[in-house]
């Protein structure tokens, strides 16, 4: 489906007014007080004759893509939606690239299908976040788009529609975390981390691969699967010691039970096309064919470019369309990428290109040299270094797993501090997981954040969409008994198994449900 340039926002407002309205009704808000939540409370049964392990409700059957030649496109630049007017994160990012596709006639191509966005529901948010105190709060009408997107592309692939799919929409989502107090890294809700769970309970899909190539270290993507053995997160970005989020080191390696599955990768500073190819053909590429996930997806970031205003890195718009070859996404999600002239309508041009099987050696920024940036020797040996060392790791993942499993009782818990760089709040958490025999283990999250003039404090409860009936059972418990703890000001439930999701106001005494 394709749009007309001027009609782009038109049809995303029309369509944004209407969207929102259905996502309200979605959200069913009570009144109850703590001692009758139980009764209130709709408990998923599970039969005898079910699968102890599986998801409660029945999900649709990806189509074969293996006849489908065209690759899905869709545009959000969120006309209505910035940090500040000047600020790098705004909507020229797309405007400049949408006019080079068009002037290119990209989208003229028969390779290439256009889809029109729509809102992602309040439940597809639900099913990552905890926003506090409300997903309205957090999620504005651009970021439910941006997220829908993701969405409307998911099911084109999963019907068969298309072999694969560009999302360049934003706001941004990869530093947003489990919990949302608020805006971090430009981010306040996770697109990627929406896209996986929607993929997992609409069509049950279960082993994916997330591949981000953003210059900064795609943090709250790394949070949100830790824990999860199903979920493959491999980070490349530019070494934490030198840039925000100061984290992605090759010790971050994932939970108790996920360990392994977690794969960072800090580049030195001005590393070019060769030190980024040379890390994706011998660790990312042998990793994923072992793992062999069901979809690839790539957080498709495209700071490590010579000439972002943020960044260090020398990468050219031929080194990401040759990445992007090498790699063939399922689908990518645009992140970061904040050199709106120079770099993103080449950069966005060559990754089109590729994606639909294109030639793309005539897409060069103006000013681009071939052999302009070398990789130093030194910095070859940090790569070399980074690449024997995450190997061991990913080889001997199932052993540190059944390591770390003997050190622990029945909980592990690890305590966090997390800075909200734009919102200026300090957070504090402490996650605690069951290290359940027969499951990945039910997860709680204490946080506190501090604002600058008051605290909040809430308590959260995540059931895994492949958790046991014991730990369902005990979660819902957990979520009951702190309905009862003054300390907090806001309790969620966040079960992923029955698909329904709770928030309860303790100053109200009101329980929305998702």
């Amino acid at each position: 489906m394709k749009l007309g340039i001027g009609k782009i926002k038109d049809v995303l407002k029309s369509g944004a007014g209407k969207s929102t309205e259905s996502g309200r009704e979605e959200q069913k808000i009570e009144e109850i007080e703590p001692d009758r939540v139980e009764e209130a409370t709709v408990t998923a049964k599970i039969s005898e004759q079910e699968s102890e392990n599986t998801p409660e409700k029945e999900h649709l059957v990806p189509m074969n893509r293996t006849e489908c030649k065209k690759t899905g496109l869709i545009f959000f630049p969120a006309f209505d939606w910035a940090i500040s007017p000047t600020h790098p994160e705004r909507e020229e990012r797309l405007l400049y690239t949408r006019d080079q596709i068009f002037e290119e006639g990209l989208m003229d191509l028969p390779q290439i299908a256009e889809y029109k966005p729509r809102l992602a529901e309040f439940k597809d948010i639900a099913r990552v976040h905890f926003c506090v105190p409300d997903i309205k709060a957090q999620a504005t009408t651009p970021h439910l788009i941006a997220a829908g997107s993701c969405l409307v592309l998911a099911d084109a692939l999963m019907r068969g529609e298309v072999k694969n799919a560009f999302a360049l929409v934003r706001p941004p989502g990869h530093h947003a975390m489990t919990v949302a107090h608020g805006n971090r890294g430009f981010c306040n809700i996770n697109n990627e981390a929406i896209l996986v769970e929607y993929l997992r309970k609409k069509y049950g899909i279960r082993r994916i691969a997330i591949v981000d190539t953003d210059v900064h270290h795609g943090d709250g993507t790394q949070e949100i699967f830790y824990n999860d053995p199903d979920i493959l997160f491999i980070s490349f970005h530019q070494d934490g010691r030198t840039l925000y989020p100061g984290s992605g080191f090759t010790n971050e390696l994932g939970g108790p039970k996920a360990l392994g599955r977690t794969i960072n990768i800090p580049l030195p500073p001005g590393t070019p096309d060769e030190g980024i190819l040379y890390v994706l053909d011998s660790l990312v590429m042998p990793i994923l064919e072992d793992f062999k996930p069901e979809l690839v997806l790539n957080s498709a970031g495209q700071d490590n470019h010579y000439t972002d205003p943020l960044a260090n890195m020398r990468f050219s718009a031929q080194g990401y369309a040759k990445l992007n070859e090498k790699l063939g996404p399922d689908m990518a999600v645009l992140e970061g990428g904040y050199a709106i002239q120079s770099a993103l309508p080449y950069v966005n041009t060559g990754i089109i290109l590729a994606m639909a099987g294109l030639d793309y050696s005539c897409v060069m920024e103006p000013d681009f040299k071939p052999g302009m940036f070398v990789q130093a020797a030194r910095d070859r040996q940090i790569l070399e270094g980074v690449v024997a060392t995450q190997l061991e790791n990913w080889k001997n993942r199932d052993r540190l797993v059944e390591e770390e499993i003997a050190k622990h009782g029945d909980f592990y818990r690890r305590k966090k501090q997390i800075f909200y760089d734009t919102d200026m709040i300090q957070e504090v958490q402490e996650e605690t997981i069951k290290m359940c025999p027969d499951c990945q283990g039910y997860v709680t999250i204490d946080s506190r954040a501090h604002r600058s003039i008051n605290d909040t404090r809430i308590f959260g409860v995540s059931v895994p969409i492949y958790a046991c009936s014991r730990c369902q059972a005990e979660a819902e418990e957990e979520y009951k008994k702190r309905l009862k703890s003054p300390e907090y000001e806001y309790v969620y439930l966040q079960d992923k198994k029955a698909d329904e999701y709770r928030a309860y106001n303790m100053r109200t005494k009101q329980e929305i449900v998702y």
